[in-house]
């Protein structure tokens, strides 16, 4: 007799000081296409959506050729025409986000954000919380890693992690968390988004998986309860500076935050 799955409640929290309230756990879903589509106009969205307004409209990623001003001059237009509700932005340095919230609010910032990408954490995040933003981790499980992605599975090369030359080091970390995972009764992948879920009542994490199987195990990590020494001793299993080998090659870390910088209110827009 196959196991009865036991239902989970998922938690609703408030992202950012706008009014959006979201689930505690959210669904990635670029791996479903394997990376985002052609931009179409706000129309053109809501048209495939059949909806009236968007909710959170996100500008992915920074265009570090116009002005910030700019881009949240005509986002706020979009939300007083009431095509969308709530502006997010994606991999903005600190100065965009300051600069975009003092043109509108934000309502949220989407950050890749695990237990080996933890440079949000000394800049992002306290800023995200003095000015009341939600924050919204992509990646939570190290794109795929804490599930085994590259240990016992597959993996992109792409990714410097999961180059062979790195790996090896870094099995060593998932080995760690697998050794806590069974100290709390549950899967390594289920522990490493438990620690993301534990990082505050603002954070919302979009795990992404195109198996059922990997979502309910996702939704069964807000089970787990996790106190701080629980959450240190998980984060000192993975010391940062024991990561072997960068995220993403040169040519794609320029859609990280720490180059998500705009040009000065009142420039030229380069073309």
């Amino acid at each position: 007799m196959a196991e009865e799955h036991q239902s989970v409640e998922i938690p609703r929290v408030k992202l950012g000081t706008q009014g959006l309230e979201v689930s505690k756990l959210g669904f990635g879903c670029m791996g479903l296409t394997g990376g985002y589509s052609d931009s179409v106009s706000e129309d053109a969205s809501l048209k495939c959506l059949d909806v009236d307004y968007i909710d959170l409209y996100y500008q992915h990623r920074v265009d570090t050729n116009t002005p910030i001003e700019d881009t949240m001059s005509e986002l706020k237009k979009l939300v007083e025409e009431g095509k969308i509700k709530y502006i997010g932005l994606s991999e903005a340095s600190p100065e965009t986000i300051k600069r975009a919230h003092a043109v509108h609010p934000i309502t949220a910032v989407q950050m890749e954000w695990s237990l080996w990408t933890r440079d949000i954490e000394e800049q992002i995040v306290p800023l995200c919380r003095k000015l009341g933003i939600g924050i919204v981790p992509y990646s939570p499980l190290g794109r795929g890693f804490f599930g085994g992605k590259g240990v016992v599975g597959p993996c992109l090369q792409i990714v410097f992690w999961f180059q062979v030359q790195n790996l090896d080091k870094n099995k060593t970390l998932y080995l760690k968390i697998e050794k806590l995972a069974e100290k709390h009764g549950c899967t390594p992948a289920q522990l490493a988004l438990a620690w993301v879920l534990h990082q505050g009542d603002d954070v919302a994490p979009i795990p992404g998986t195109t198996k059922i199987k990997n979502l309910d195990s996702n939704i069964d990590s807000l089970k787990l309860k996790l106190a701080e020494e629980d959450l240190k001793e998980i984060s000192d299993a993975v010391p940062i500076n024991e990561v072997a080998g960068d995220p993403l090659p040169e040519s794609l870390s320029k859609f990280r935050w720490k180059f998500g910088d705009t040009p000065p209110k009142g420039s030229k827009v380069s073309t």
